[in-house]
């Protein structure tokens, strides 16, 4: 696959994963608009359409879900592609180096191996810092191997930070066990917010 091909298809991937992040929020609004039809629903006491809205509403968030996966795996495809792209160039670029160099050994010109030397060693700088801004970029995108753990821990610490109970067990985040006095101060502050909503 050539480079501009490579490109192109860095692209595609990118824009489809945009796609499927603005289907997934258009799906969450959805669910939203179902929730609130589902409670009117229920005032007004019609069971029948109550189910048929809170079908929808499950059906559109698991929609949302399912593109927001989608999108999330086609992100990180899309890093290892720009990955590609970028090595590629570097080796390109080393290897026109060091054909540069071959003949300015032959010369034995030592500026010119001299220009040659800086311009690899500013090379390789580049592909430093281009390998560590797509290590950084693999790290953010690539979810599949973010471990469950940290998952688990990152949807107790918001639930607890806004005073929210998770209903499904979270295996790491019992973890964390309070002692006494940070249990009472946390079960103060969330009765003090209670009486003031």
């Amino acid at each position: 696959m050539s480079s501009k091909n490579m490109e192109n298809a860095l692209f595609q991937l990118k824009f489809t994963a945009k796609q499927l992040q603005r289907n997934a929020k258009k799906c969450q609004k959805d669910e939203v608009a179902e929730k609130n039809k589902l409670k009117k629903a229920i005032q007004q006491g019609n069971t029948e359409g109550a189910k048929i809205y809170a079908s929808n509403a499950i059906r559109k968030k698991n929609e949302a879900l399912n593109f927001l996966r989608l999108s999330s795996r086609i992100d990180a495809v899309a890093s290892r592609v720009q990955t590609a792209v970028t090595m590629r160039t570097v080796s390109k670029s080393m290897g026109s180096l060091v054909k540069g160099m071959d003949k300015a050994m032959k010369s034995m010109n030592l500026e010119q191996i001299s220009a040659i030397m800086d311009k690899f060693e500013s090379q390789f700088e580049d592909l430093d810092v281009q390998t560590q801004v797509m290590e950084g970029a693999m790290g953010q995108t690539t979810t599949m191997t973010t471990p469950q753990e940290e998952v688990d821990s990152l949807m107790q610490q918001v639930a607890d930070e806004h005073g929210l109970e998770l209903n499904m067990e979270l295996p790491g985040a019992s973890n964390h066990v309070l002692t006494g006095d940070k249990e009472q101060d946390l079960l103060t502050e969330r009765l003090a917010k209670l009486r003031n909503s």
